[in-house]
């Protein structure tokens, strides 16, 4: 009898340590994209997003590591399960849903462009019309811009990287780039490289194409990732975190999701 006893009170045990044992998360990201994720001078992750995906492991009792990939390559490097979640700024749309699944909206950035001021008057097909547009290769900008704008005679190009949009340009072979407003402050008008450069009219509007707002995608399914990792988001939006780290990244920019 004792040894029973004590047989159940260690099977007792390891249930209560297993049950307060933190799960691995493997969030995927593409690491060039200030200021929701990219390295420091010491070689680190940082931006909205690191700090938002840490929040959001100590919430859901997960243990945070990161895997790097560009991000056009993000959504098949999840269903090839190389990592468990991306999160990298990945909008919401139709189209990604047909692929993988998402957690509930975290955040929203609205979508706009940026030009050299005197020379790009408006994010409108008739006003870029004969004019080269830069964007992130994979990303809804590019999907935008192809679609409304691409058609009526306005070049889109597409990079791998948005820093070399940004560099491209300052060097006079762009025009102009359609991007997040807060990467694109952040990232380039907040710079000295930005200077005679400021964003063009009010944001692009596409809910089909631009989404609902910022998630983490899931691979197709995964039905258990997506209830605990949802807690979690709620958490760290009732507590106020995901506004407090908004106000550091993103000052003046309202991320609240529409309901």
């Amino acid at each position: 009898m004792k040894k029973l006893n004590a047989l159940f009170l260690a099977l007792g045990m390891m249930t209560s340590i297993h049950a307060f044992a933190q799960e691995s998360l493997r969030y995927g990201l593409e690491s060039q994209y200030p200021p929701f994720e990219s390295r420091n001078a010491q070689g680190e992750l940082e931006g909205f997003d690191i700090d938002l995906g840490n929040a959001i492991c100590k919430a859901g009792n997960f243990t945070c590591n990161w895997v790097e990939s560009s991000f056009d390559a993000l959504i098949p490097a999840l269903t090839a399960k190389k990592f468990d979640a991306i999160n990298s700024a990945m909008n919401i749309t139709e189209a990604r849903a047909k692929s993988i699944d998402f957690t509930n909206p975290i955040y929203r950035i609205p979508t706009m462009l940026i030009g050299k001021e005197g020379q790009v008057t408006a994010p409108t097909a008739d006003a870029l019309k004969g004019k080269n547009i830069g964007v992130l290769q994979g990303s809804i900008q590019e999907t935008y811009a192809k679609k409304h704008w691409e058609s009526q005679g306005v070049t889109v190009t597409s990079y791998q990287d948005q820093n070399q949009v940004y560099n491209d340009m300052v060097a006079g072979r762009l025009d102009g780039t359609l991007v997040m407003s807060a990467a694109g402050q952040s990232g380039f008008l907040s710079k000295p490289q930005g200077k005679g450069f400021s964003f063009i009219g009010k944001p692009v509007e596409d809910d089909t194409i631009l989404g609902t707002g910022i998630g983490f995608g899931l691979r197709k399914g995964d039905a258990g990732l997506k209830q605990s990792l949802d807690a979690a988001i709620v958490k760290v939006q009732t507590d106020g975190t995901v506004k407090k780290l908004a106000e550091k990244y993103f000052p003046g920019i309202d991320v609240s999701v529409k309901k």
